[in-house]
């Protein structure tokens, strides 16, 4: 029950204290509930308007079944659809069952309570007229045939209604009945007439609806004794059209609870209050919203406890960037490119976004983190779930990003020195194409090697080298992107190596030096290609896959295919040439022993020689560069 009492903390030092610009957080015995129609009344309950709204997302107060209900008769006291709020659906041909009787008794119980409200009598009084559809039908909100019964289909190739745009389909019919009112309430005394944002509204109703209970008995969550117990939770979690539950009991014709206790409730084995489950899933609602990692129907969130902003372990460096306010956009909305930052340049930039979050989360703050994801549509599990303190947490995500910190290239608005997110680790190990089961249980995979700080899985780390490797099976932009992630995750993953961001000419490892020749030969055919005016890939690079493989004997293929692009470079580009003669030299000359002429299959190793080598053949352009200047190996 960790994680709820975790939650219901959260809202109760969150309510009222809500950061400016987010949404409040949503008050208890409401629900969340998309409407379509929004009729207006005066304070006597008359008619004065209506219109339609684009599916809006509208808090409506809510009992604890209706808020549950799938097929269930149970009705919304106030808001609703058709076919509960409208006594004459049924005489206009609305062949679902009509629930007026239920709605009105339940509203009128309301109104006549010490906890009525002015709006909500209102509304009352126009229902009890029992015209709400054809009210709806003279301002052609609602549409009927020549019989006078409402449409399922509209007729002709004129464009369809409003209404029939926003309706959901079943087998190409739509019932009018299931569109959804909100209200609006003119009173002289209050200037707002939405009845969804009255404050004053939501009270009544959730004092009138605690009255009603009568479940009583003992919260774990609270250890209050003779507490108002829950006997259903919350839905619509994710969104509003989340039908997934993270607590559901109700199987109570069923065998879950028979010969271990004296009742069918399951109150025996664990009591939730009502009051606790609408806080903790309120909050939860809220923080999905406000902070969220989302991939489909998985869900990272993390959060302090106290509402303190916290950095996304889900997310990549220039987003911890961005959100620590490190990286500002420029006037054009591009992104800064962050190329030229390496090392030491990277660490100080790190630590200074995170001293922002350390500066407002105090070091034994609560940080919580917590992933849902549901496999059926009626059951959420929670999939991942730790709770941190707040020093604790930034030195992880801290340790993460220096870890597998490496130049990524994600295109021309995202180049930036740090690792990768876990989304893109899956896209790079396994394709832009992986299944979603595949990309969820990959980014489940990683967030431990994040949150605690675990070693990274190494046939993931090895997945993406290899693929890294068969370049040309990929496009350029997503072979840069797959790059770079694999760099990193080596990097990280054999950190007793302490690999550096710039090229170690020092390092005199077979892996890392064949990945410097390959680039050093990529280099000099490139620029060969270049002055002949052609476009076509290098040998270099159609060759990686087998070079990554059989090093030493595809070497001698690439440096056969060398010789017609020397011949051009000598007759066109003779220091160029030169420079990059005297350059490979060095490199073979640095391995050790008869480690050049080892054949063995090389590690994600070369990858790192091989981008560095690059990286210093080819360094990023700077406003005052000239093209002479930008290559000084030239």
């Amino acid at each position: 029950m960790s994680w709820i009492q975790k939650l219901y903390e959260t809202y109760e030092q969150c309510k009222g204290h809500e950061p400016p610009g987010s949404e409040p957080l949503m008050p208890i015995s409401h629900t969340p509930q998309q409407a379509h129609i929004e009729i207006t009344l005066d304070a006597a309950g008359n008619f004065k308007g209506v219109g339609i709204i684009e599916k809006v997302e509208t808090v409506i107060p809510a009992t604890e079944k209706s808020a549950g209900r799938t097929r269930a008769i149970e009705p919304h006291p106030l808001c609703d659809k058709v076919q509960y709020c409208a006594a004459d659906y049924a005489d206009h041909g609305g062949e679902k069952p009509a629930f007026f009787k239920e709605y009105e008794a339940q509203l009128s119980a309301w109104c006549g309570s010490e906890f009525s409200h002015a709006k909500a009598r209102a509304v009352l009084a126009y229902v009890r007229k029992r015209n709400v559809v054809e009210d709806l039908i003279n301002e052609k909100i609602l549409h009927v045939g020549a019989d006078g019964k409402l449409l399922k289909r509209w007729p002709g190739d004129t464009p369809s209604p409003a209404i029939f745009r926003l309706l959901t389909a079943k087998e190409g019919e739509r019932d009018q009945g299931d569109a959804f009112i909100r209200w609006h309430v003119r009173e002289a005394e209050n200037p707002c007439t939405a009845v969804w944002e009255d404050g004053t509204l939501q009270e009544a109703w959730a004092r009138f609806d605690a009255g009603t209970r009568e479940t009583k008995g003992l919260c774990m969550v609270t250890g209050n004794a003779e507490t108002p117990l829950a006997l259903s939770h919350p839905k619509r979690i994710r969104h509003p059209g989340d039908g997934a539950k993270l607590i559901s009991a109700n199987d109570s014709s069923g065998y879950t609870f028979r010969g271990r206790f004296t009742d069918d409730t399951g109150q025996q084995a664990c009591g939730v209050s009502y009051e606790v489950t609408q806080k903790a899933h309120n909050a939860l609602r809220w923080l999905i919203r406000r902070q969220a990692h989302r991939a489909g129907e998985q869900v990272i969130v993390t959060w302090a406890v106290a509402g303190k902003p916290v950095p996304d372990p889900a997310s990549n460096t220039l987003s911890l960037f961005l959100s620590s306010e490190e990286i500002a956009q420029s006037t054009t909305g591009k992104m800064q490119s962050d190329m030229g930052d390496v090392g030491q340049a990277f660490a100080l930039r790190l630590k200074k976004a995170l001293a922002g979050y350390r500066a407002q989360i105090d070091a034994t703050e609560d940080i919580v983190v917590m992933g849902l994801d549901s496999a059926t549509p009626g059951r959420m599990a929670i999939t991942f779930y730790r709770e941190l303190k707040g020093s604790e947490f930034l030195d992880r995500i801290q340790k993460w990003h220096e870890n597998h910190a490496w130049p990524q290239n994600f295109g021309k608005e995202a180049r930036f020195v740090g690792a990768p997110a876990p989304r893109d680790i899956a896209e790079a190990a396994y394709g832009r194409r992986l299944d979603d089961k595949l990309r969820k249980s990959t980014v489940e995979r990683l967030l431990p090697c994040i949150v605690d700080g675990r070693a990274l899985p190494r046939d993931l780390v090895e997945s993406v080298v290899r693929r890294t490797c068969n370049r040309v099976g990929m496009d350029h932009w997503e072979w840069e992107k797959s790059l770079g992630i694999a760099c990193a995750l080596f990097k990280g993953f054999f950190k007793e190596g302490e690999y550096e961001m710039t090229l170690e000419t020092g390092r005199t490892s077979r892996d890392y030096l064949y990945g410097r020749l390959l680039a050093i030969a990529e280099h000099i055919e490139g620029r060969a290609l270049y002055v002949g005016g052609e476009t076509r890939d290098t040998t270099a690079a159609k060759l990686m896959q087998r070079f990554a493989d059989r090093p030493a004997s595809t070497w001698r293929t690439i440096e056969l295919a060398l010789t017609p692009a020397k011949s051009r470079l000598r007759a066109k580009r003779g220091p160029f040439l030169h420079g990059m003669e005297k350059l490979h030299d060095e490199v073979v000359s640095s391995f050790v022993g008869d480690d050049f002429l080892d054949d063995r299959k090389l590690s994600g190793e070369f990858l790192l020689g091989y981008h560095c080598q690059r990286q210093m053949l080819n360094p990023p352009k700077t406003d005052s560069a000239t093209p002479n200047e930008a290559t000084p190996a030239e």
